[in-house]
């Protein structure tokens, strides 16, 4: 598996040596995408005040949570260093620290995020473009390997199906909104629609 692992992540590494003139693009998306959408996901959440927008929101948040917590405690059980610090000729093209690099957090944050947008507006695939170019770009840049950025992107998936579709999880999606309508309207004043 881990040769595998290896060759695709040479393979797309690679490509940043004979296609350099792309590089400020996968830097971009490796390095600003994750703040760019949580820049979105604060206007959003400010701008339309729907309570689907809310449940939405919350949702994205919510998966995001739990996401990084089956990630963390994964990367407990599987533990790999980032490509540059456990291979030779690795081109990196961002600064990165040394530690553990499975699962991505990155690519759990982009795909929590984005898969939850999906799933509540099916026509918007855009979003799913968006996570995935995030999660090739680690890939690009020289910091995780495709097995990191796949699982990341599973568990975000596991868990975003399941926030989505669960009861347990909507009712807690439903509790959260609750007590943020009844916090909003006894410090500002203003109510979810």
């Amino acid at each position: 598996m881990q040769a595998y692992n290896e060759r695709f992540f040479r393979w797309v590494n690679e490509l940043s040596i004979d296609h350099d003139g792309l590089n400020p693009v996968f830097i971009g998306l490796a390095e600003y995408t994750v703040l760019l959408v949580a820049i979105v996901f604060l206007v959003m959440w400010f701008l339309n005040r729907s309570r689907r927008n809310r449940v939405m929101m919350i949702s994205a948040g919510l998966t995001f949570l739990l996401a990084e917590i089956l990630g963390k405690v994964a990367g407990f059980f599987y533990s790999n260093q980032q490509p540059f610090a456990e291979m030779s000729h690795v081109n990196l093209l961002i600064h990165k620290e040394v530690n553990n690099s499975f699962p991505s957090d990155h690519t759990i944050f982009i795909f929590s995020i984005c898969l939850i947008f999906w799933l509540f507006h099916k026509r918007h695939i855009y979003w799913l473009f968006i996570a995935t170019a995030v999660g090739f770009s680690r890939i690009w840049v020289g910091v995780h390997y495709p097995f990191d950025v796949l699982s990341g992107a599973v568990i975000a998936f596991l868990t975003a199906v399941a926030v989505a579709h669960l009861p347990l999880f909507q009712r807690c999606v439903g509790a959260i909104l609750s007590c943020y309508v009844w916090l909003e309207k006894k410090c500002v004043g203003k109510r979810t629609k």
